[in-house]
């Protein structure tokens, strides 16, 4: 019988049942024609590499089904109850994959997926203890809270794992009380059971809830969703709660709460339950190393291939020790030195261990700035010459050559692949390349760039298709606790991959520890605590003053300077017309964010505002430059409006650009800022002394006004910032520092403060700071590193009596978190209030409605999606 007889004869067949045949023997024909076109002679086999997410066989795509939110939460829970062995990710996974199909989910993992205690039954039946190979090779060893009760051996199919023994095949398996499996027990609390007495039993998660809300101090109760201050307040005057059908009935009764409350009390617990398996793990994670170190298992002395005229200093010979035990483990880590102590050379010496043991299995991947480009190159050729080192980098077609070579022969010929954050994931081809070949160890320079884990670069670079990763930072704690945490879930994701939500949720910041009382106090400073306890087996950071005996003293001072008549005049004036319009910074699409820059701008110098030039001037200049050839716009009126937004130094910038140079500004005026006044009194100094000068900005249009300063003063400079070009920048830092004619360096906060070596300077001025504190450290320590061989002095600039102050306050409790971390002794957490609306609470004098008003404001402006 033909397929059209079939089909006419089939009974009763519906219309969408002969769309979806068609369908299916559509895309049947096209997978066919798709496998001989890779045969076809001229075709690009980048373009038929599989995709590392997706599975290895090609299945018919299905007609996809729009369920709502609803319906998919009741698919998943129908799952969850029966397959209580399986991961909630996992069950996820295949409902998404299934097109939310119960049956071929239910199928998909069986066949695909592993369970967490037996591989053969839905029921939660305890058969043997598999361990999915993704975690034995990421993490060999990985301790449960609960240890299996029995010996297990797990070998895999593909015969790359061998058998494991009873010590390590309880590594990686989950807690039998686990978060997922509690929650896929359901619920203590639900609002539609009958007032039974089965309904009311004390079962082993309400017995936790129960507890918890009996005796829970007032900020632990705050923890919990929903429940606010004025709410935990209710709660204990209600206490003590007699049995659960007490408790429920007082909180149904009160307007204030609601029962519902004690399920999001059960899912802070899990929560609470997971991070305590992790630090359980860490526990024994650390044992395992201190065991690996105490058999011998580092090496004494640095390897034979790296170059003989350099010598390892003892302490990167320790951090190349810890990096080939973390390697033998099979963990990955973050080598966190403080910036200037070589983190650059002891990943270098690593890699030259790999290759001269025969232990690297693939090329390896490093990941840089674009500033730090040339020195990587040039390091990794000083210092280890044998390393083959291939630079992606260049043009988008050089780059597509490149890809083309290696969808054909993979990473081969090569022992590194060095490129930039900025090219590993700039196109959809380059993210796929990365996906789909494999890299045996990928390094991230300056990995602080990973602190958000809702960011897009975070979401790519997680997916590089490398079984091992190594971070680099010299701030590795940069605003609070979840930055930190967010770099461990990058850098282990098989070992906390699907406590993510938890680790955020509990180390998220709060706005509750406003009083300082005693209560908040000891809470944040178990937050440290468990902090450092995770962290302790994955980070090694040792700081320069603990390693570096004859390393120069660096001495900081904070100038506050006082601001010049005239500046303090517009400062004041500006502050003045905020406190009376209050209502304006607490509405509106980003007021506060703007208000706070214009403050900021006028506390640096009054030409990043508009006094000198009024509208009278613009409107003759705009007539001008409509006649002008160069200026893409004819219009006066039009060119007028994109003047009227500009400071008076951009003004001047964009009348000089198009040849009206009779528009000028007076020096007097260009050096007139309090700042400029005391580098008046500064420079002529430290010249005659023989010292040279670096300058940081955050802002490149105050470097355009330090440099015609700097030209009316006549002291010579170069400058660097994000504009400057990659190829440009390492010939500019090799010539400071062999021209000693060269006095200053001016540099961007953000992109001269990462990773460059300027040791040739001894005195950093940071002309105006940073909101975070560790870019202003980043910065200074371009000078203050290895190779300095005289005292660095630093000073950092802050206008009097103006919003500067208020972040100075900020980055010194921001620096505060990251000695309680480091340091062996117990420390609080900083206190938690956005920058934004803390300081123009501080400098405005907004009472507590305003401020929360502009709070509200601002997050809203942050959600809501760009125009």
């Amino acid at each position: 019988m033909s397929e059209a007889e079939a089909v006419t004869s089939a009974p009763k067949t519906s219309i969408s049942d002969l769309r979806q045949f068609r369908i299916n023997k559509n895309l049947a024909a096209a997978a066919a024609t798709s496998k001989t076109a890779v045969l076809l002679p001229g075709k690009k086999r980048i373009q038929v590499m599989p995709d590392s997410d997706s599975d290895a066989d090609i299945t018919p795509k299905k007609i996809k089904i729009e369920l709502s939110v609803e319906e998919k939460e009741e698919r998943f829970l129908a799952i969850a109850k029966i397959a209580t062995d399986y991961d909630t990710m996992d069950i996820q996974d295949s409902l998404v994959r299934s097109n939310w199909v119960i049956d071929d989910a239910m199928k998909y993992l069986k066949d695909r997926r592993m369970p967490k205690r037996g591989p053969d039954s839905f029921q939660g039946s305890n058969n043997k203890v598999v361990v999915p190979p993704s975690a034995i090779i990421t993490v060999r060893a990985t301790a449960p809270a609960k240890p299996a009760a029995a010996p297990a051996k797990t070998t895999a199919t593909n015969g790359t794992i061998k058998s494991r023994t009873k010590k390590s095949s309880s590594y990686g398996s989950d807690d039998e009380d686990s978060g997922d499996q509690a929650f896929a027990k359901g619920q203590v609390y639900d609002s539609d059971d009958s007032d039974t007495e089965a309904s009311h039993e004390m079962t082993g998660q309400r017995k936790k809830v129960f507890e918890f809300m009996n005796t829970a101090t007032p900020m632990e109760l705050q923890t919990v969703k929903n429940l606010s201050e004025k709410k935990a307040s209710i709660i204990l005057e209600l206490r003590p709660f007699k049995d659960w059908t007490d408790l429920c009935q007082k909180l149904e009764s009160n307007k204030a709460l609601s029962a519902e409350l004690l399920n999001h009390t059960q899912e802070l617990l899990n929560k609470q339950n997971n991070v305590a398996n992790i630090l359980t793990k860490c526990n024994k994670l650390v044992q395992r190393l201190e065991t690996a170190i105490e058999a011998g298992a580092g090496i004494v002395e640095q390897p034979k291939i790296l170059n003989k005229k350099f010598k390892l200093a003892d302490y990167q010979l320790i951090g190349l020790n810890w990096l080939t035990v973390m390697h033998k483990q099979q963990m990955n880590g973050i080598l966190a030195d403080e910036m200037g102590l070589g983190k650059t050379i002891q990943v270098i010496a690593f890699l030259a261990y790999l290759k001269e043991n025969n232990l690297a299995k693939a090329a390896h991947l490093i990941v840089v700035p674009s500033s730090t480009l040339d020195n990587w190159a040039a390091e990794l050729s000083r210092w280890c010459p044998s390393l083959v080192v291939e630079r992606y980098h260049g043009s988008q077609e050089e780059r597509k050559r490149m890809r083309i070579r290696f969808a054909k022969e993979g990473f081969t010929g090569f022992d590194i692949l060095l490129t930039t954050y900025h090219i590993v994931a700039s196109t959809p081809e380059e993210r796929k390349m990365f996906r789909v070949c494999k890299l045996h160890y990928v390094i991230f320079d300056e990995a602080h760039m990973l602190k958000n884990m809702t960011t897009q670069r975070y979401a790519n670079l997680i997916t590089i298709n490398a079984e091992m990763r190594i971070l680099l930072t010299g701030t590795p704690l940069q605003n609070n606790l979840l930055e930190l945490m967010s770099l461990l879930c990058f850098v282990m994701p098989s070992f906390f991959g699907k406590n993510v939500e938890d680790i955020k949720s509990l180390f998220a910041k709060k706005n509750k520890a406003e009083n300082g009382n005693e209560e908040v106090s000891q809470f944040q400073e178990t937050q440290v605590e468990r902090a450092k306890r995770i962290m302790k087996p994955f980070v090694l950071r040792r700081l320069k003053k603990d390693v570096l005996g004859n390393l120069p003293k660096k001495h900081t001072q904070v100038e506050k300077v006082p601001m010049s008549e005239i500046q303090k005049r517009y400062y004041n004036d500006l502050v003045e017309y905020y406190s009376n319009n209050k209502g304006e910074i607490c509405s509106g699409d980003r007021a506060g964010v703007t208000i706070m820059v214009e403050m900021r701008k006028l506390a640096n110098h009054p030409l990043l505002a508009r006094y000198f030039f009024d509208d009278a001037k613009l409107r003759e200049f705009s007539k001008r430059l409509a006649t002008v050839p160069t200026y893409k716009k004819s219009n006066p009126q039009y060119i007028f409006e994109e003047m009227a937004v500009m400071s008076d130094f951009q003004v001047w910038q964009l009348c000089h650009k198009h040849e009206l140079l009779d528009v000028k500004i007076p020096e007097d005026l260009i050096c007139d800022s309090g700042k400029f006044q005391f580098l008046d009194s500064l420079l002529p100094k430290l010249k005659a002394e023989g010292h040279r000068v670096l300058i940081f900005s955050q802002f490149t249009m105050m470097l355009d006004v330090v440099e015609k300063y700097l030209d009316i003063r006549k002291h010579g400079y170069c400058r660097l910032d994000g504009s400057t070009a990659v190829e440009e920048r390492q010939d500019m830092i090799n010539d400071f520092n062999t021209d000693s004619g060269i006095f200053i360096f001016l540099l961007s906060t953000k992109a001269g403060g990462v990773g460059i070596n300027l040791t040739a300077a001894d005195t950093c001025i940071i002309h105006d700071i940073d909101f975070n504190p560790y870019n202003d450290k980043q910065a200074e320590d371009r000078c203050h590193r290895m190779g300095q061989t005289r005292p660095v002095t630093i000073y950092r600039l802050i206008s009097e009596s103006t919003i500067e102050e208020g972040m100075l306050l900020v980055a010194e409790e921001k620096l505060k978190l990251e000695q309680d971390i480091t340091s062996n002794e117990k420390g609080g957490e900083v206190q938690e209030t956005k920058c934004v609306v803390r300081l123009l609470t501080m400098a405005l004098g907004l009472d507590k409605d305003e401020e929360e008003q502009l709070n509200k404001s601002i997050n809203n402006s942050l959600t809501s999606p760009s125009k």
